[in-house]
């Protein structure tokens, strides 16, 4: 029960206490341009960690799908490289990794404390690095996706359903594994390659690391290090990531002329009727929202 003045930034709510008129909000320029081309349905008023924000329900039509891509962009996550593409890009996770380190410290020092002003430190940062984590994902997803649109490419990504319970690690690599957010990442290239049209196949990544690119030689002995891969069959040198990369395009562009359809997800989000759909974009009076796109 509202209603919007985009062009003054203000909104009008219906509450049990009476109408309240002209509260300010604030969004970015990409946020205020999405609410008034596509803003359909519900809003949502929402109170969270003492600020309130305003979620629009937003219905965007999708690009019609290229049906005939070149070629395919191979996309290697991990975990010291957040992702690297079969083109040689390496995007680090080096800063993202300290973060996550830092804080990781300081919960566990405050932990021990558990003094109220300790808890209440807790509370503040509690979402903090989740939501640096998810704003660099949105990033990097953006990255890539502009990158295979604008070469006619698709993206081939790594299936990596279960692999929590797949993997068994040593004890000190088990929390950074366990804050790794690859499947946050992968969902973010899978909904935007949808919007943009651009065809995205999982493909397995079995043994793409041990996996020579060049001459399809397999052997553990291969990957030298974390960093370095040498085919012990045909000599080649490389990085270790871009090539698992460059394997996982060539399953992909092979699966692609068997005739595999896109396995390009949905957005998280509420379906919508006709052509379009449904996504959020987050209007807030208190500071600036992340946009959902």
């Amino acid at each position: 029960m509202l209603s919007w003045q985009i062009a003054g930034r203000t909104v009008s709510v219906w509450t049990i206490g009476g109408r309240m008129k002209n509260v300010a909000f604030t969004a970015s320029v990409e946020q205020l341009a999405t609410l008034t081309l596509y803003r359909r349905g519900e809003s949502d008023l929402v109170h969270r960690d003492g600020m309130w924000f305003l979620n629009a329900t937003c219905e965007i039509p999708e690009a019609e799908p290229n049906t005939e891509p070149v070629d395919f962009l191979g996309i290697d996550l991990g975990i010291v490289n957040i992702a690297t593409t079969s083109g040689g890009e390496i995007m680090a996770g080096r800063e993202l990794n300290r973060i996550r380190i830092r804080e990781r410290r300081l919960r566990t020092k405050l932990q021990k404390k558990n003094t109220p002003s300790a808890r209440r430190r807790l509370k503040k940062r509690r979402r903090k690095e989740a939501r640096r984590a998810r704003d660099i994902n949105h990033k990097i997803a953006k990255h890539v996706v502009a990158e295979a649109e604008r070469t006619g490419r698709g993206i081939a990504l790594e299936d990596l359903t279960g692999i929590r319970e797949r993997v068994r690690l040593r004890k000190p690599q088990r929390a950074a594994h366990s804050s790794w957010s690859f499947a946050q990442l992968g969902q973010f290239i899978a909904y935007k390659a949808r919007k943009a049209g651009v065809p995205v196949m999982h493909v397995d990544p079995a043994y793409t690391s041990r996996t020579c690119a060049e001459c399809g030689h397999i052997d553990r002995a291969n990957r030298v290090s974390q960093a370095w891969f040498a085919c012990r069959s045909c000599g080649l040198v490389d990085h270790a990531d871009r090539n698992s990369s460059r394997n996982l395009r060539a399953r992909a562009w092979e699966l692609w002329r068997r005739g595999a359809q896109s396995t390009a997800a949905a957005p998280p989000s509420k379906p919508a009727g006709g052509a379009g759909r449904k996504r959020s974009t987050t209007a807030s009076g208190a500071r600036c929202a992340s946009p959902s796109l």
